[in-house]
């Protein structure tokens, strides 16, 4: 039962944890005698391997199988802790522990919990202590043969001999010897060489149930009915016979008594503790009954930390420290762990690689093989004194390996011997540990004798059997020092002689460990085999024999500190068995004997009564045979007098001392060794001598002592001097770049009075230096650059040459100058001086960033009065210049911009700026242009001449991209805009919807006939490229003609270029039109020929172009209800280019133009289409007056001299139908034609088309009858007028100058007064008509 404890527990302060470098970690015990006055005073201590130091973990995984240790965290009980049901009955404490069990105070709990306690746990806690085996007889033999404390594997393997009767009780308890019975005795044999190691578990605070082995009692056959305890055969009906072994006991004999008989099978104390006494596990601990592997064990452990916390296996290590320390004081919450502890490496395999051993070694790993800090190798290295002890102690010189989980813990315990101790975590969580120095060991022991006084006097060496566990607070508050670390993964864990710890693991892990004793453990070592022999504690290994056989090779191999601490010990020892020996022959014996002790398994030469092993002497008797003793116990062998002892020794006192005076010897060279090396730095000598001083000190391993180190000193000394001299005088030691003479950072080079110094050193050596004279002169160079330095520093604007060269002077004084450095200085700023008045010089490069990069290079500069002025200048201007800058984009990225005479003042001032500055170039760029723009302008407008489109576009467009106000842009792109305007009028007015010809392809006359709209747009621009390569006087193409209009001086030249392509329209029209009247006359298989738009044979009713007299399926270019119309001339899609607007739609499109007064090719186009359109009218009214007058249209025609023949009037139509506009003439000279040729008929059943006049004739007189005769007689009169005034207009505008030369006002009137005429004329004809 146990307290309930509300006080939370709080983490003692932490150890101190250690970082070595590589080179001190070469060293494991160098270094840990570094650090062991930091460490040891706080027991415990943490060393953080270097980074990289990861050795590969060599244990066998597979075949690693073992039994865990099971351990119950709430085995700590209340009635222990306060001395023992005995004690807490007589102090009357039942009623305390009731208060800290929760119970209320008063209701008589004190006195049921007595009752309840004594009558379920106390003969428990009786048979544990074994005093309810009612005082068995026993032997004189009460040696302890129950602590074996290495070697646990194969302990736990011994089974118990059957014939094996030793009785024993509570471990180092003597029981009362009462003689009941006839003893026959065969001793189990112990094996001393086991071991037990920190890890192992048992229950806390409680004095383990100590193993019991019982005689074999022969009793006559009446004694089986008489009661072993009162002798007596009375009271049958009270005798109880043991199923076991059939002794008899009465019920109220046995302790406690029964008031009952037991029902079922009975067992006697005898065989009950006969049974638990069989071999099992280490002291305290329930062996589990499942063998795990590695991984089976980490499945389990992950599991129950996770399963425990409730979350995953990383949980705090502050949570488990607190929750760990809940669970030991907590008697509410059963916690049981598993702990995988004391496992032999040597059967398993160390955690670390070894050689010889099944881990195959990677050769990048060999060298983790011989690591000092390798647990293999460290125990048995020349710096341990374990190496002189040839057993092999698992445990001590083997490691052992623990597989530890969560809560899993070891107790408050210290090392056997009291020796150092290493751990070293492999993998797996952290391990906390609790230490506490040497010096406060006895302190600990106090307290914890003072918190359970009868468990220490039932058992003296209670702390050195891991056994018990005690909160380090408890501890605390009585005055105990301890400290705390986590050891993670990949660190070690070192104790330090006599230091307590304990600890737990934080969750899975594996770790290994192992012992090694310094040299400076030897006089603790001592210490502790007598503290166990006060104890009666078994030691581990003899130290007497490890002493002699240091002593035995005390040679020059031995190490002189190793052979003066052996010196010491054994001077102790020899004194002590000096005194024993002398002390044993005054006591009377006289027989000796030698005995080879070292040949001696240890349980063989044990003393009876301390257990200490016994090497140097040791006391035997014939009555006793297979006992000894030693000589501080020589009273305690048997009754025998002292005549019958005899002394068995292993070296007499004359070999002893001689061991003592090699020991010494070997300790006193390292003595002749200092003072020879005294004399010798006394007088001055060859430094060859002082070498030879110092491999004599390696070689003898001498100790590092001060004199050692200032003998290395002055030999490293006067061979430093000889090299460095004779680096410094051949100029081995070029330290400084060309550049400047920067000395390079691994280079230390010698100050001037270092050089002064260092001659004088020469000198005061106890050697003699050949380079010496030679590095006088070098001193008297150096004297000499000084002088020259400070003369060029002197000046105020030193050269960079001469700079240079004394920098480069410098290369050869292999000397820490320190005018070196100001040398640099001025050098850096002589240059950055004449780079300054290099970009002065040169304006024109010095722009923004290099002024920027000098004032940077400036500000780097030591400060100089030179650097200083010249940085102003520069920084004056760079702000001039940026500021300037900045303007100058601000002007010209204004809005509104500004006026140019703005930005020439703005000009004028930066005129003065002696710099590159981009912007203000750009601004004065942008001013000459605005001024040749606006001198182009003003040339434009005061030249007379019409302004071409494309020149006036490029004008504007040039105009919009200077940042610049210009006062005639606005009025240049109002002209533009309006001329956009009137081509887009004349586009509407002109071209079709979705039309793939352009405004000026429909108004040019066409430059090849028969180009219609199924020539694709890439076909044009391909011969419109192929044109432009061609010869410039050429008109082949349209991007030709428009080249040559643009490109025209004035409308004269256009009109002409224009001309010429209407003359080669109509030649390559008429020819098409005769080729194709030609291809359908001479076509005799009407299926071999191709026609219509596509190009397949004719079928069906046809129609025939007019204009390119090509034959077209009806299907092919006529819609769904789309017909010709009778007596109506038709066009294919081919020919038929834009909509042909009427006359009087398109005047007001050359009145526009006139009013834009801008040139531009579709104009001129514009203007020759009228033109041609008027010459073409005066031709037609031509042909007409050469006919009758009077007569209708189709008389005139009919009627026509032969002149005017059918040819020509086919060429007049034609070219007619050419133009672009809509005139009713056309349609007259095509019915004329009807009349005169029926085969101009378009649509006709036959693939050629015939027109008969009865068609004609019945058309005309189904319009209607005639008007009046008068009627027609006055409007021929006034048409006539009407047209002999055209005719007269006309003559006057044509008689002089040809019609291209014509103004655009006359044109239009002459085309008014032709309209007039023409309306007059159609009236005449259209009553004409109906009078005849």
């Amino acid at each position: 039962m146990t307290q309930l404890r509300t006080n939370e527990f709080i983490a003692p302060p932490e150890c101190p944890v250690f970082e070595p470098s590589w080179e001190e970690f070469a060293d494991p015990f160098a270094y840990i005698n570094k650090i062991r006055p930091i460490a040891e005073k706080t027991g415990i201590c943490k060393v953080r391997p270097p980074k990289g130091w990861q050795p590969p973990f060599a244990c066998d995984v597979d075949s690693l199988h073992f039994t865990p240790r099971i351990q119950r965290l709430n085995e700590l009980e209340l009635v222990n802790d306060e001395g023992g049901f005995d004690a807490v009955c007589r102090e009357r404490r039942w009623s305390k522990i009731a208060l800290k069990m929760g119970f209320a105070p008063g209701k008589a709990i004190g006195s049921h919990l007595r009752s309840h306690y004594e009558r379920i746990l106390y003969p428990y806690n009786l048979f544990q202590t074994g005093a309810n085996l009612l005082k068995p007889t026993l032997t004189n033999d009460t040696k302890d043969t129950d602590y074996i404390p290495h070697d646990l594997p194969q302990r736990q393997s011994v089974q118990p001999l059957e014939t094996c009767s030793i009785a024993r009780r509570a471990k180092r308890m003597r029981a009362e010897v009462g003689c009941m019975k006839t003893v026959t005795e065969e001793d189990c044999e112990n094996r001393p060489n086991l071991r037990r190691r920190m890890g192992s578990y048992v229950p806390f605070c409680n004095v383990l149930a100590e193993k019991c082995m019982c005689r074999c009692v022969c009793l006559s056959q009446v004694d089986q009915y008489m009661c072993l305890v009162c002798g007596s055969g009375s009271e049958e009906d009270r005798l109880l016979l043991c199923d076991g072994c059939d002794d008899s006991y009465h019920t109220f004999c046995l302790i406690p008594p029964l008031h009952d008989v037991p029902k079922g099978d009975w067992r006697c104390p005898k065989c009950l503790a006969q049974e638990c006494c069989k071999p099992q596990v280490a002291f305290g601990f329930e062996q589990a009954g499942r063998d795990y592997s590695l991984r089976t064990f980490g499945d389990m452990a992950d599991s129950f930390k996770s399963d425990y916390f409730n979350m995953p296996v990383h949980v705090s290590l502050v949570l488990v420290e607190k929750e760990f320390w809940r669970l030991v004081s907590t008697i509410e919450e059963d916690v049981t762990v598993e702990y995988g502890a004391d496992i032999a490496s040597k059967e398993f395999g160390s955690g670390f690689p070894i050689r010889g051993g099944r881990f195959q070694v990677s050769p990048e790993d060999e060298d983790y093989l011989s690591s000092g800090w390798n647990l293999n190798n460290m125990p048995v290295m020349d710096s341990s004194v374990l190496t002189h002890i040839t057993a092999d102690i698992c445990g001590m010189k083997l490691p052992w390996l623990y597989v530890g989980m969560c809560f899993s813990s070891f107790c408050w315990h210290i090392e056997d011997h009291w020796s150092y101790s290493i751990n070293y975590l492999h993998w797996g969580e952290p391990k906390t540990w609790y230490g506490v120095p040497g010096y406060a060991a006895e302190k600990l022991e106090w307290v914890m004798r003072k918190l359970a006084p009868e468990l220490f006097e039932s058992q003296p060496d209670l702390l050195h059997q891991l056994v018990t566990i005690m909160n380090p607070n408890t501890l605390m508050n009585h005055g105990v020092p301890i400290y705390r670390t986590n050891q993670c993964s990949g660190e070690f864990v070192i104790t330090f002689p006599r230091a307590y710890h304990s600890g737990f693991n934080q969750g899975f892990n594996f770790a290994e460990a192992v012992n090694f004793c310094t040299m400076d453990w030897m006089p603790m070592g001592r210490m502790c085999v007598d503290h166990y022999r006060q104890l009666n504690r078994y030691c581990v290994f003899s130290h007497d024999e490890m002493v002699c056989k240091m002593a035995s090779k005390a040679d020059t191999t031995m190490d002189v500190a190793l052979a003066s601490a052996v010196q010491r010990d054994m001077t102790v020892m020899l004194q002590e068995e000096d005194k024993l020996r002398d002390k044993v022959s005054k006591m009377g014996v006289q027989r000796s004997q030698q005995a080879e002790y070292d040949l001696l398994p240890d349980e063989e030469r044990q003393c009876s009564k301390c257990r200490t092993t016994c090497y140097l002497s040791a006391l035997t008797c014939p009555c006793s045979p297979g006992q000894l003793v030693c000589l501080h116990h020589a009273h305690d062998l048997c009754s025998c007098t002292s005549s019958e002892l005899t002394l068995n020794y292993r070296f007499t006192m004359a070999e002893l001392y001689p061991m003592m005076e090699a020991v010494t010897l070997r300790a006193e060279s390292y003595t002749y060794w200092v003072s020879h090396v005294s004399d010798i730095l006394e007088a001055k000598q060859d430094k060859k001598k002082l070498r030879s001083l110092v491999v004599e000190a390696e070689v003898k391993r001498f100790p590092q002592s001060d004199l050692l180190r200032q003998l290395r000193t002055v030999t490293l000394d006067a061979e430093k001097c000889a090299v460095v001299a004779q680096q410094l005088l051949i100029g081995k030691r070029q330290t400084r770049y060309r550049s400047g003479g920067r000395k390079s950072q691994s280079q230390n080079l010698l100050t001037v009075e270092e050089l002064r110094s260092f001659v004088r050193q020469l000198h005061n050596l106890p050697c003699s230096i050949r380079q010496a004279p030679l590095l006088k002169d070098l001193l008297t160079r150096v004297d000499d650059f000084q002088q020259s330095s400070e003369q060029l520093l002197s000046d105020e604007a030193p050269s960079p040459v001469a700079l240079q060269g004394l920098l480069d002077l410098s290369l050869g004084l292999d000397v820490e100058l320190p005018q070196l450095a100001l040398l640099r200085e001025r050098l850096e700023q002589a240059r950055w001086l004449d780079g300054v008045k290099g970009a002065s010089v040169r304006p024109h490069s010095l722009c923004l960033d290099t002024m920027r990069r000098l004032i940077d290079q400036g500000v780097g500069l030591a400060p100089h009065s030179s650097v200083e002025r010249a940085m102003a200048r520069l920084q004056e201007l760079l702000t001039m210049s940026e500021h300037w800058e900045e303007r100058a984009l601000r002007l010209m990225e204004a809005r509104p911009r500004h006026c140019v005479e703005t930005l020439v003042e703005a000009l004028q001032e930066v005129a003065s700026i002696p710099a590159y500055l981009p912007n203000c170039l750009l601004l004065k760029d942008t001013v000459d242009q605005a001024k040749d723009w606006l001198q182009e302008a003003e040339t434009l407008q005061l030249g007379g001449r019409i302004p071409v489109l494309d020149t006036l576009t490029d004008l504007v467009s040039r105009a919009k991209a200077i940042p610049v106000w210009l006062d005639p842009l606005a009025r240049l792109d109002s002209l533009v805009f309006d001329v956009q305007a009137w081509k887009e009028s004349a586009a509407k007015t002109f071209l079709m919807k979705n039309s793939a010809y352009s405004l000026l392809e429909v108004l040019c006359p066409r430059c090849e006939a028969g180009t219609g709209p199924q020539q694709s747009k890439y076909k044009r621009a391909k011969d419109a490229a192929q044109c432009s390569e061609r010869n410039s006087a050429r008109l082949d193409c349209l991007s030709d003609v428009e080249r040559a209009l643009s490109e025209s001086k004035d409308s004269a030249s256009a009109m002409a270029t224009l001309a010429e392509v209407r003359q080669k329209e109509m030649e390559s029209l008429l020819a098409l039109r005769a080729s194709n009247e030609s291809k359908l006359l001479l076509a005799g298989d009407c299926g071999a020929l191709r026609v219509c738009v596509c190009h397949k044979a004719p079928s069906g009713a046809m129609l025939q172009c007019e204009l390119c007299r090509d034959a077209f399926h009806r299907s092919c270019v006529l819609g769904s209800n789309q017909d010709p119309l009778p007596n109506q001339a038709w066009v294919c899609p081919r020919c038929q280019l834009s909509e042909k607007p009427p006359l009087d739609r398109v005047l007001p499109l050359l009145a526009s133009l006139q009013r834009i007064r801008v040139r531009l090719p579709e104009g001129d186009a514009l203007r020759f289409l009228i033109e041609r359109t008027v010459r073409w009218q005066h031709r037609v009214q031509q042909a007409s007056a050469e006919g009758v007058a009077v007569t209708t249209s189709h008389q005139r025609w009919a009627s026509s001299s032969p002149t005017w023949g059918q040819c020509r009037l086919e060429e007049l139509m034609v070219e007619g139908f050419l133009l672009q506009v809509t005139l009713p003439e056309t349609q007259q000279l095509y019915r004329s034609l009807i009349k005169l040729d029926p085969r101009h008929h378009h649509h006709t059943d036959s693939p050629f088309p015939q027109h008969s006049a009865e068609q004609d004739q019945h058309q005309q007189n189904s319009q209607g009858g005639s008007p009046p005769h008068n009627q027609c007689s006055s409007m021929v009169k006034q048409t006539s007028n009407d047209f002999k005034r055209w005719q007269n207009y006309k003559t006057n505008h044509y008689s002089n100058q040809n019609i291209t030369f014509m103004t655009l006002e006359s044109l239009i009137d002459v085309v008014k007064e032709s309209m007039e005429c023409r309306h007059s004329i159609d009236q005449i004809g259209a009553h004409s008509t109906k009078l005849i």
